[in-house]
């Protein structure tokens, strides 16, 4: 792409690559997103625990972003600690909140599921095991219901 000229000390938006690859190189410093702060990821993640249903993320990658600056660019991140603590514990609560949904949805029998405010890496992380369980589930059912082939064919 067509990015630059960049002017030292004035910051620019720049994607998440090319920002880690100057970072790297040690020719930028890098602004953190504004959601990558303690206080608001303290809300965020009280609000995912009174909620029962899954709240709104920051950010939709906000999994993936946390990661990959943390891991390149933790020197330019205040309290990057607690950071990963936080994320880590939204984290942890939604996941476990869709462990509950996903066995309801089991036990339930239910057609299909509304997956709202969920990202993609949360959908993935479930999304082979959720598909196995319906697979089987489906299976036994079939299974289970005699089929028109079974009658008795006597004359």
């Amino acid at each position: 792409g067509d990015l630059g000229p960049f002017n030292p000390g004035l910051p620019v938006e720049v994607p998440v690559w090319l920002a880690i690859n100057l970072k790297q190189r040690q020719k930028c410093r890098l602004i953190p997103p504004e959601w990558m702060d303690v206080g608001k990821l303290e809300e965020i993640r009280d609000q995912e625990r009174k909620e029962d249903t899954f709240t709104p993320m920051p950010s939709p990658y906000y999994m993936e972003l946390t990661k990959l600056l943390l891991n390149y660019a933790s020197d330019n991140i205040p309290k990057a600690d607690e950071i990963r603590t936080l994320v880590k514990d939204t984290w942890d609560t939604r996941m476990a909140k869709l462990r509950l949904s996903a066995d309801s949805f089991v036990r339930q029998q239910e057609a299909h599921a509304k997956l709202d405010n969920l990202t993609l890496m949360e959908i993935n992380t479930t999304g082979t095991f959720l598909t196995q369980a319906l697979d089987h589930m489906y299976k036994l059912r079939t299974n289970l219901q005699p089929g028109e082939s079974a009658q008795s064919q006597d004359f």
